[in-house]
């Protein structure tokens, strides 16, 4: 079954948030994982959610999704993240086909 890391991003640093974003996409497919959406447009329709920047990942699972996120490579960029853009993440299960 699918799995899913939402994310919502507020870049403090934009430089080195460029430098993390230049790095993820290897240590993602590393894990099996996919953006599905990756800070586009946001338009909000309910309620007062105004999140700067909105990523969603798909992963084949939700064990493939906590292995990328404890991994080496995603570890060693992760700290740049955390430093340069205060960011809120979830992981959720996905709905099984059919």
């Amino acid at each position: 079954m699918p799995a899913y890391a939402i994310l919502t991003i507020s870049v403090d640093d934009a430089d080195a948030y460029t430098a993390y974003r230049e790095r993820s996409p290897a240590a993602l497919e590393r894990y099996d994982g996919r953006y599905l959406a990756r800070g586009g447009a946001i338009e909000a329709i309910e309620g007062d959610w105004r999140p700067e920047r909105v990523v969603i990942l798909e992963f084949p699972s939700l064990a493939r999704a906590h292995e990328w996120y404890d991994s080496p490579e995603y570890r060693a960029i992760r700290e740049i993240r955390q430093q340069a853009a205060p960011t809120r993440m979830i992981f959720v299960d996905g709905v099984a086909p059919g």
